[in-house]
């Protein structure tokens, strides 16, 4: 097992190791070069003291003077330094024997050449070449195991640099390559998306910092990219989240603004925001600006006792409150969902009286017209026929007067001042004004005319809802309780007229007309009254009735029922 250290030092150990045996090699083989510098000079020299000795029996046969410079040749030749290196302490020591005995035969074969025994020197000459040959081959086989030597260092050297070479690629493949692989690998897996990985363990410091720092990345990463995903997956939700709430809030829209807008649209779109939210109680709050409130209750009801406080989301338009929607919920509520839906109802309200005013308005233009068609017209014609009746009264002469005449003139007469009377009346019912979709200011500014034109006390008690009615009914109403009201003030004498506005426990809308006048006398003698029949055709264009009926005081009550436009709600 090894001990964890640095790859540099490592790499740098085995560098040196791999310098330091190329060093010795190279130093070896010099030191072998050198010591084989003289081998062929000293091979030259052996041979040239054979020839040398040769050259001495010639000499001496021949009787040659400069038999003393031939020996001191061979002596020379002898005693140089390329055969000197035969006694050296690194020179094998048969070749330093032979060596020797080579100098101590040529002490012999000198006194022989010197005394000038050329027989002895010729029978000695043999054994003396044959010792110089001895030394000659001692010297080439130390020469050729200097080279051997040399070889076999070079050998040796090559195969530890080799087995040093294999072992460095298989320790660096084993320590180096294969975990910086599996780094790769980490780093493509990393790539891809995949930050769990393990990486490699190794002995060195720097590649454990980097496995170390690859590592860190990609748990940073990871950290990293499951954020970016709880994020998007946040984002996708919220997008969903609003995606539904808009779909949720546009179906309402549509809904509110398919059909007539009435309370059972208003509480189906609050049932399906309570189990759109899952909420424990919801309920819509609309308020009136004569201060009454309409409570629209969603399924399931509301608690008569309040377990937590609810939560108010105003409906308002440019600083005027309409009502509020009532919330209790036991989690939190989505409470831009809430302005939201609150907004859409109130701009759904707003259009929906903005459009009620429109039509009330539109009647009233409507009616207006008529009224100045009828001045214009029947009116002036009715002028006409009045003074066309005085005249032909004033040219009759005395001869063409009798009563049956003069009976027909007065019923004439009078037919036409009624008739101008009764428009009159119409005229001034039609010229009645609602500026806003008010029914009971309405009824107010007209009973307040007519309070002008009599000292009788009338008095209004009006306990309707506002979306209990339409504005093309509004008219008809008014009308119907004017026209009542006239006909007691002019026919009945009463002292007190009270008039009352209000829901039946059965769900139908009554309005009675009562006074303390002379009775339905009158009323019998008008049965056949222009302005009666009207009254019942203004009923019938409420899908409802008229009925004229005594007190028990005294007096008359007419009752006008019909069905409400919405059905009433309890709360």
């Amino acid at each position: 097992m090894f001990t964890r250290g640095s790859l540099t030092s490592t790499i740098l150990s085995l560098m040196l190791v791999v310098i330091l045996l190329s060093s010795s090699l190279a130093v070896f083989s010099i030191v072998s070069l050198t010591f084989s510098l003289g081998d062929a000079r000293g091979i030259n020299a052996s041979g040239s003291l054979r020839m040398q000795s040769y050259r001495l029996l010639l000499d001496a046969n021949i009787g040659s003077h400069n038999i003393d410079e031939k020996i001191a040749d061979f002596e020379t030749t002898l005693n140089s330094e390329a055969l000197k290196r035969s006694l050296a302490w690194y020179s094998p020591k048969e070749m330093r024997d032979q060596y020797v005995l080579v100098i101590h035969k040529w002490q012999v074969m000198k006194v022989y050449i010197e005394e000038g025994n050329i027989r002895l020197y010729s029978a000695s000459l043999t054994d003396f070449v044959n010792t110089i040959d001895t030394l000659v081959l001692n010297m080439e086989q130390f020469a050729a195991f200097k080279l051997k030597l040399l070889v076999i260092g070079q050998i040796i050297g090559l195969s530890i640099l080799l087995i040093i070479a294999f072992f460095a690629v298989a320790f660096t493949r084993k320590r180096v390559v294969k975990p910086l692989q599996l780094l790769i690998e980490s780093s493509t897996t990393i790539s891809k998306g995949n930050f769990k990985v393990k990486m490699p363990k190794t002995d060195y410091i720097e590649l454990t910092a980097l496995g170390n720092a690859l590592q860190k990345t990609a748990a940073e990463l990871a950290s990293l990219y499951e954020d970016l995903e709880n994020q998007v997956n946040e984002k996708t939700l919220a997008l969903t989240r609003t995606n539904n709430e808009l779909k949720f809030l546009y179906d309402n829209l549509v809904m509110l603004h398919a059909n007539k807008l009435d309370y059972k649209a208003l509480q189906s779109a609050i049932n399906q925001l309570k189990y759109y939210e899952n909420l424990s109680y919801l309920r819509l709050v609309i308020e009136h600006d004569d201060g009454s409130k309409d409570i629209i209750k969603a399924e399931g009801g509301w608690p008569d006792e309040l377990p937590i406080e609810s939560l108010h989301f105003p409906l308002l338009i440019e600083k005027t409150q309409l009502g509020y929607l009532d919330v209790i919920s036991h989690r939190p509520v989505n409470r831009l969902l809430f302005e939201n839906f609150a907004m859409m109802l109130t701009r759904s309200i707003t259009i929906h009286n903005a459009s009620e005013q429109r039509q009330q308005l539109a009647l009233l233009e409507e009616r207006a017209v008529i009224a100045r068609e009828l001045h214009d017209s029947i009116g002036q014609l009715l002028s006409f026929l009045k003074i066309q009746v005085s005249l032909l009264r004033k040219s009759l002469n005395d001869s063409c007067r009798s009563p049956e005449v003069e009976a027909q003139l007065m019923e004439i007469n009078e037919g036409v001042s009624t008739a101008y009377v009764q428009l009159r009346e119409l005229l001034s019912t039609f010229r009645l004004t609602i500026k806003e979709p008010n029914l009971p200011q309405a009824i107010d500014v007209m009973l307040d005319q007519l309070r002008h034109q009599s000292q009788i006390d009338i008095q209004l008690n009006y306990k309707l809802s506002a979306h209990l009615l339409e504005a093309k009914q509004h008219i008809h109403i008014l009308q119907l309780i004017r026209e009542a009201t006239l006909n007691a003030i002019k026919h009945a004498t009463p002292e007190h007229i009270v008039i009352d506005c209000q829901l039946t426990d059965k769900g139908m809308i009554t309005i009675s007309i009562c006074d303390d006048g002379i009775g339905v006398t009158h009323l019998v003698e008008r049965d056949q009254h222009f302005g009666i029949g009207i009254m019942h055709e203004r009923a019938n264009k409420l899908n409802g009735i008229v009925s004229f009926n005594s007190n028990q005081l005294g007096g008359t009550t007419v009752t006008l029922s019909f069905p409400p436009q919405q059905e009433p709600l309890n709360g």
